[in-house]
């Protein structure tokens, strides 16, 4: 009887984990298409004004103004470490030892890597469960069986309708675990496959900015 018990407390919470991953999942899938949607929406708006700006310095009001999107906030911070590099009381600091264009590519990689990070934020929850779901499944699945045979043994009975009942709800364990696993799966191939077009998009626009900074001509993102 105690055997019972627990193996039936391990199954009812081999279920709950598995309904558990499904939350995170689908959770997860709503707030990342919402970022990504609202991230790809303020770095078009603020691409289209920060191109068609008159010169650097109405770029730089632009910048100021704006601090919605990914592509703003390199921006601004790249015209942060332009106004600490005019100003001598800073500029003469080891922060600005070297040739300044390679630190101020230094400075917008390192701003680019946060709003990175900040995208493929729960991406590695994602795998985990897609990974980790079936087998969570079928161990409750295991349970599922090595419950019902013992309870087969206590009846004495091994007929197929004493059998096969316990055993098939056994493996609904390892159904749901795939289904958990399956959206996880998917949705984590799709958001990397963004992720990596957003990062390339975010490289892109610092070296558009690198070519303005420094005077040179820059093809428009």
């Amino acid at each position: 009887m105690p055997f019972h018990i627990e193996t039936a407390l391990i199954i009812d919470g081999t279920l709950y984990t598995l309904l558990a991953f499904s939350l995170v999942t689908w959770t997860l899938i709503f707030f990342k298409v919402w970022q990504f949607a609202k991230n790809n929406y303020y770095n078009k708006r603020y691409s289209a004004v920060f191109w068609n700006a008159a010169d650097l310095k109405t770029a730089e009001q632009i910048a100021a103004n704006t601090n919605r999107g990914p592509k703003s906030r390199i921006a601004a911070c790249g015209f942060s470490w332009l106004a600490e590099l005019n100003d001598p009381a800073i500029a003469s600091s080891l922060k600005f030892r070297g040739e300044p264009k390679d630190l101020l590519e230094q400075a917008l990689r390192k701003k680019t890597q946060e709003e990175q990070s900040s995208i493929e934020s729960g991406l590695t929850m994602l795998a985990s469960i897609g990974s980790t779901a079936p087998f969570v499944g079928l161990f409750g699945t295991v349970m599922g069986i090595m419950n019902a045979m013992h309870d087969i043994s206590a009846s004495g009975s091994a007929s197929l309708d004493v059998v096969a009942g316990p055993i098939g709800d056994a493996l609904i364990a390892t159904a749901i675990g795939i289904a958990v696993a399956v959206p996880a799966v998917l949705a984590y191939n799709f958001f990397l496959r963004r992720a990596k077009h957003y990062r390339a998009s975010l490289e892109h626009f610092v070296d558009g900015f690198l070519h303005i900074a420094f005077g040179e001509n820059t093809t428009k993102e």
